[in-house]
């Protein structure tokens, strides 16, 4: 039949792999864009971490006793105390008004920051500070330009001891008389930086930290960290929540955007199983011939199924091919755009091997199903009203 009817099986061939192209297009598009988030986000360390912040309904504070209590508590591998402060920060003749993260080095990796220039080492060079690249735009200067300019900075800090709301909602300007350098830049779209409490702790000697970031020792051990955090009265969040909400939600985008695939899919298996029943129709004198000379029922059944198995099989093939064919084209047409507009290039498809194994499976399983019907028909043809059939 492949032979004497190429033309007509490779166009069901070819409808087939549309079907599957599609479906494996949409899929595709869903986990690029799963991917592209999580990898924005995330962190493998950014995922062992928690967010701790004081609960001022019920009175807990966040200051260098908590901080010792909780470094103390089973499965705590790290805890770095935070500081965020409203800043006024001026670059060459630029000044502009943004935040200061006043921290360690390791805050960069826990929260998934990605370094694009420089070091992220500022607390070897206390002098040193981690800019955003927001920076970047506002000067009108690539990142890596910005490393070594000179930084002055003034913070905006609560005036006397910070014992209620009353003293946090009143601010004091603190102007910061060593000049700093930029050492590394990550990438951020707000106006934001990263430096060391070294040669700053005179400042912030009488004041709360803002934030803890503590870092567990394992995945294992994360909820019941959190757990006992909470119980001790304070806010607790984590990314590893956040990243359990995104993967719910791309869930029901996949299968939404595999629906949309499943259409033209039912429209080229319809398309197959039609073409299985014409060539049935066309073949019922060869059928009666086969039976004649000692093809048995079975063997009928077989010859027709392996022939709508095989068709399935090539369909799920060239369906993967037009799929990633057409995903990594739109990808490089999307990119060279972004490209042009000042974006960044993302890859915006991914294919899971799993997901391809399971899309060769799954249009086998199409292609006998297509077949089974005029499989079963050919097989129960008496041979005699085959050899009269015109």
């Amino acid at each position: 039949m492949f032979k004497a009817r190429t033309g007509r099986t490779v166009l069901t061939i070819l409808g087939m792999g549309i079907g599957i192209g599609a479906i494996l297009f949409l899929v595709g598009l869903g986990y690029g864009l799963q991917e592209v988030l999580l990898k924005t986000i995330t962190t493998s360390d950014s995922l062992l971490a928690l967010d701790v912040s004081a609960d001022k309904e019920k009175g807990s504070k966040l200051n260098s006793e908590a901080v010792r209590n909780i470094e103390s508590q089973d499965g705590v591998a790290d805890i770095v105390p935070i500081h965020d402060v409203q800043v006024q920060i001026k670059i060459e003749d630029i000044s502009a008004d943004g935040a200061a993260v006043v921290s360690k080095p390791a805050l960069l990796k826990l929260e998934g920051k990605k370094i694009i220039a420089g070091s992220d080492n500022f607390e070897e060079n206390p002098n040193e500070i981690v800019i955003s690249s927001a920076f970047s735009n506002l000067l009108n200067l690539p990142p890596e330009d910005l490393k070594g300019k000179s930084v002055n900075f003034s913070l905006f800090l609560p005036s006397g001891e910070n014992t209620g709301e009353a003293a946090s909602e009143k601010l004091e300007r603190k102007t910061v008389d060593s000049a700093y350098k930029i050492g590394g830049v990550i990438e951020n779209e707000e106006l934001s930086f990263y430096v060391s409490g070294a040669g700053l702790e005179h400042l912030f000697s009488k004041i709360e930290y803002s934030r803890l970031k503590v870092k567990c020792r394992s995945s294992d051990v994360l909820d019941g960290v959190k757990e006992k955090l909470i119980g001790n009265n304070f806010l607790v969040s984590s990314l590893s929540d956040t990243v359990k909400e995104v993967n719910k939600m791309f869930r029901v985008v996949k299968i939404i955007l595999a629906l949309f695939g499943l259409v033209a899919l039912l429209v080229s298996a319809i398309g197959m199983f039609n073409t299985m029943t014409v060539s049935l129709l066309e073949r019922t004198k060869e059928i009666g011939i086969m039976k004649s000379i000692g093809a048995s029922d079975k063997d009928i059944l077989f010859i027709f199924l392996i022939e709508s198995t095989i068709m399935g099989f090539l369909g799920g093939l060239s369906g993967i091919v037009l799929g990633i064919f057409f995903g990594k084209s739109a990808n490089l047409i999307l990119n060279t755009v972004a490209r042009k507009m000042g974006g960044q290039a993302l890859s915006l498809f991914y294919f899971p091997a799993w997901f391809l194994l399971f899309i060769i499976g799954f249009s086998i399983l199409i292609g006998f199903l297509t077949g089974l019907v005029p499989a079963r028909r050919a097989s129960v043809i008496d041979p005699l009203d085959a050899l009269r059939s015109k």
